[in-house]
């Protein structure tokens, strides 16, 4: 059974930082010839979910949105199976809940923020980002 285990949020206060994980179980990132792409999307209070970044397990290669770029860095250890976001000079508007996604292949400019690009879904985590 597939699963994406995401945590590491919290409470923190603006211009502070926050790296969240994301431990996958039931696939290996190599497992696919050109592996997987590992998305991290976030839902603000009343608001739709966003796909804010990507990265390809196969190749590294990152996108990100551009309500963070600059500030979120994304990464992945494929030995231990986990996506992180590296979360810097957290803002207020970036309070929401945090989800990881993933799906065979690779990450696209252009459609990484799609949620029906992705099969496999982790809970959220919420992080909440005082002023």
């Amino acid at each position: 059974e597939v699963q994406l285990q995401a945590s590491g949020g919290g409470l923190v206060q603006a211009g502070g930082s926050l790296r969240l994980s994301c431990a996958a179980s039931g696939f290996t990132f190599d497992d696919y010839p050109i592996g997987y792409a590992l998305g991290w999307f976030r839902q603000a209070p009343g608001k739709e979910r966003e796909g804010i970044s990507c990265i390809s397990s196969g190749d590294g290669s990152t996108h990100y949105a551009d309500s963070v770029k600059g500030r979120f860095t994304i990464s992945n250890d494929n030995a231990k199976n986990t996506v992180y976001l590296q979360m810097n000079s957290l803002k207020p508007e970036d309070t929401a809940v945090y989800s990881c996604a993933a799906a065979e292949g690779r990450c696209y400019s252009g459609t990484y923020y799609y949620m029906s690009e992705y099969d496999y879904w982790g809970q959220g985590t919420l992080v909440t980002v005082s002023s």
